[in-house]
C-alpha cells in the first residue's frame, strides 16, 4: 500500500462510520500529523459498520492486516493510549478497538487533559478548519439525531417529571456505575486559539465503558457519583446547558455547552446551522405573562440568543429555542416556564445507546 494514498484511503474509510467524519483535505491533514502509514494501514482494518464504542478482537483484525500479531497489539494498544482508537472489552470478555467515531472521543481526546502543548495547539487550529459549518453539518444530518439537551434541574414541572424522568440529569447519572470529567474539548480548542470564554472547562463527563477507557489512558479523571452531581450544579450556576446522547438509558456521556465555544450551542447561537438539523430538542420556553415582570434577565442569559423583549414582554423565537431551562432558573419573577415541544408530541429519544445508533446505522445505509 503506497503511503501518498493512505490518509486519503484512511479518510474515506472514517466517512463510512455511522457518525462518520466527511472527507476532506483537512481530514487527510490531522490523519497525517496523527498516524502513521502502518498505523494508518492498521485503523483501515477495523470495520465501521458498528455502532460507536462497539469494540471487535484481535482475531478479526488479524484477518484484515499482514502483520505479526504482537506488532499489531502494540500498534493497537499505541493508538488506544493516544486516545486515537477506544478499547473496551468486546462480548467474548477480550481486549478490542474500535475506531473513534464523531462525537464521541477523536479528535475531542486531545484536548481531554487540558493540555497546553504544541501539538495540542496544532490541533485546535486543524479541528477548528475542519468542522467548519458544511462538514458539521454532514457528520450530523442524519434523520435521528445522536444527541439532546436536557433541561436545567427543577425547571420542569413535578408532573412531568415523573411522566419523563429521563429528561433529568439526576436520572443520567444515577443509571452511571463509573464515572469520568475530562476538559470540553470545544472551549479549550477556543483558549488554544487564543479565543475569549471564561466558562469552566472540566465539565465534560463519561460513564461506564467510555468513563473506565478515559480513566485507563489517563485522558481524564477518576469521580464518584456525588461529584459528577456536583458539577453538573456547577454548570448550572455557571449558566451551561446540558447534553446528552439522545437515549432514555444507558447514556454514554455528558457535555455542558457555552454559547461562546461549543459546537452545538454556538453553532445555533451564531445561526450557522439550523436547531434540528444538529440536535434534538423536547422543549421550549413558555412565558406566563401575567406573572412576568419584563426585566429582561431573560434575554440577556439566553446562551442562543432565542428571547428578545418586545415592549414589556419576551418574546421566545420557537425556530431556535433549545428548551434549555437557564432562562428559568433566572427569572425572578418565576415567569419563565417550559413545557413539551407542540410538534414533539409523543416523541421519545429512543430506548438505549445501542438502538439509537443501530437506527443511525440503518438511515445511513439508505441514504
Amino acid at each position: 500500500m503506497e503511503t501518498i494514498d493512505i490518509y486519503k484511503q484512511l479518510a474515506g474509510h472514517l466517512s463510512t462510520l455511522g457518525m462518520g467524519y466527511p472527507p476532506h483535505e483537512t481530514l487527510e491533514e490531522i490523519l497525517r500529523a496523527n498516524f502513521t502509514p502502518v498505523e494508518a494501514e492498521v485503523a483501515l482494518a477495523l470495520p465501521t459498520r458498528v455502532i460507536p464504542l462497539q469494540p471487535v478482537g484481535i482475531e478479526e483484525i488479524m484477518r484484515a492486516v499482514d502483520l505479526p500479531r504482537v506488532e499489531l497489539e502494540d500498534i493497537l494498544e499505541g493508538l488506544s493510549q493516544r486516545g486515537l482508537l477506544f478499547s473496551g472489552k468486546t462480548d467474548d470478555g477480550e481486549t478490542g478497538y474500535a475506531l473513534q467515531q464523531v462525537g464521541f472521543s477523536f479528535p475531542q481526546t486531545y484536548f481531554w487533559k487540558g493540555e497546553d502543548t504544541p501539538h495540542a495547539r496544532n490541533m485546535a487550529s486543524l479541528v477548528a478548519k475542519y468542522f467548519n459549518r458544511k462538514v458539521t453539518q454532514e457528520a450530523y444530518a442524519s434523520e435521528t439525531k445522536a444527541f439532546r439537551y436536557i433541561p436545567v434541574g427543577k425547571t420542569i414541572e413535578p408532573e412531568l417529571q415523573a411522566v419523563y424522568p429521563y429528561h433529568m440529569m439526576e436520572s443520567v447519572i444515577q443509571q452511571a456505575t463509573v464515572f469520568a470529567v475530562c476538559h470540553c474539548s470545544c472551549r479549550m480548542v477556543a483558549r488554544l486559539r487564543g479565543m475569549s470564554c471564561e466558562h469552566p472547562t472540566e465539565v465534560c463527563m463519561k460513564f461506564d465503558e467510555v468513563a473506565q477507557y478515559v480513566i485507563d489512558r489517563k485522558l481524564g479523571r477518576e469521580i464518584t457519583r456525588e461529584k459528577a452531581r456536583e458539577i453538573i450544579r456547577q454548570s448550572e450556576e455557571a449558566g451551561l446547558v446540558h447534553f446528552v446522547d439522545n437515549a432514555i438509558g444507558d447514556i454514554k456521556h455528558n457535555c455542558n455547552c457555552c454559547g461562546c465555544a461549543c459546537w452545538n450551542v454556538g453553532s445555533i447561537k451564531r445561526r450557522k446551522i439550523p436547531r434540528d438539523v444538529l440536535m434534538a430538542t423536547y422543549f421550549i420556553r413558555d412565558t406566563d405573562e401575567e406573572e412576568c415582570a419584563g426585566c429582561g434577565e431573560c434575554v440577556e442569559v439566553c446562551p442562543v440568543d432565542a428571547i428578545q423583549m418586545e415592549g414589556d414582554l419576551p418574546m421566545v423565537d420557537e425556530d431556535w429555542c433549545i428548551g434549555c431551562g437557564v432562562c428559568v432558573v433566572k427569572c425572578p419573577a418565576e415567569a419563565a416556564k417550559l413545557k413539551l415541544r407542540p410538534d414533539k408530541s409523543g416523541q421519545l429519544p429512543n430506548s438505549n445507546f445501542k438502538e439509537l445508533h443501530e437506527r443511525i446505522l440503518r438511515e445511513k445505509g439508505s441514504q
